[in-house]
């Protein structure tokens, strides 16, 4: 099945071109200017003590830059960057085995940290406060616990989901922060910096067009100028100018708004079978043919940004701006309806 063109996850065999669009330095990543700031005045003065930042969780929707703010604190300290995910880290050996092979000061990134299963977390207690690693040698009357000192590191952790943390973990991250959507400038700077790269041209009317459908995401901008970039090649002279990027784009069905045939497809299906709601979550789900999960963390985040979803205790109502965008009609019944 090929892949969703507004999925935040990357795709498959796509790393490699993410990856050449990533900045090394905070001077070339654009937006998170709260973030950027907070996190120079601490890579500064913990540069100054010789010691290690304090651990660090960024929270916040797929695609907004996690993993490229850790290669970018990593490359300010001037330390080695480990990277894992929380799924992959079935047993307390496998995380054991990343601690004990970390340099002094270097920066140990776990995306999905929400994933930890409890045994690989509770031995990442003692490790984040105490720089200690215990470890349980051998089975039955014959075990033994072993305390190894561990080089001092930062963790820096990556959740989508900040709730399923479990408190004890929470409390031992000296920085949390929120990662925020993008703005359109700073989506359009991200598109120029990429097209520089790439060695492509881009109108400026040509950037805020593929901007405005990126939905707030840099991953889904560079994707899209991938995409545009070739169909300039193919059906103009390669320059990106307004009219190729929204051709390139209603080719791909990304309408004005950023949504696809799957978006409108949760809207249509709402208003069709259930009047435009309410609408539980788990007949949602039913009606759709997808996990209450899929449909809460990939679908409705950026349908409920946009005010055409709106979450009430009865359940999703699709909005009057949704029956616009889509050009439907508001039925009779729904004209005066209180939603609450």
């Amino acid at each position: 099945m090929e892949e969703r063109v507004l999925s935040t996850k990357e795709f498959y065999g796509e790393g490699d071109f993410q990856k050449s669009l990533r900045p090394k330095r905070f001077s070339e990543y654009i937006g998170q200017e709260k973030l950027k700031e907070k996190l120079g005045i601490f890579i500064e003065a913990a540069k100054k003590r010789g010691e290690p930042v304090d651990h660090i969780l960024i929270y916040g929707a797929p695609g907004l830059g996690k993993t490229t703010l850790a290669g970018v604190i990593a490359t300010e300290m001037g330390v080695n960057l480990k990277i894992t995910s929380g799924p992959v880290l079935e047993k307390a050996g496998d995380l054991a085995a990343i601690l004990t092979s970390l340099e002094e000061n270097d920066v140990l990134f776990i995306d999905e940290i929400h994933r930890l299963n409890s045994a690989v977390e509770e031995i990442l207690y003692p490790a984040m406060e105490d720089g200690e690693l215990d470890i349980i040698i051998g089975k039955g009357p014959s075990a033994r616990s072993i305390r190894i000192e561990l080089p001092p590191f930062t963790l820096i952790g990556a959740t989508t989901r900040a709730g399923l943390l479990t408190s004890p973990l929470r409390d031992r991250f000296g920085v949390v922060h929120r990662m925020e959507y993008y703005k359109m400038e700073e989506l359009i700077k991200i598109i120029k910096r990429g097209s520089n790269i790439l060695g492509v041209k881009v109108e400026e009317r040509g950037a805020l067009e593929i901007a405005s459908r990126s939905r707030g995401t840099p991953r889904i901008s560079n994707r899209f100028l991938k995409r545009v970039r070739d169909y300039a090649q193919i059906r103009g002279d390669g320059i990106i100018t307004k009219r190729i990027a929204d051709e390139a784009l209603e080719l791909l069905e990304v309408d004005k708004l950023g949504l696809d045939e799957l978006d409108r497809g949760i809207l249509k299906g709402i208003i069709e079978k259930y009047n435009g709601g309410p609408v539980g979550i788990e007949t949602l789900s039913l009606l759709l043919g997808e996990d209450r999960r899929t449909l809460e963390e990939v679908y409705e985040p950026y349908l409920v940004k946009i005010g055409f979803i709106k979450r009430t205790n009865r359940g999703r109502v699709v909005t009057d701006l949704a029956y616009e965008h889509l050009g439907l009609e508001i039925a009779a019944n729904r004209k005066n309806e209180k939603l609450f």
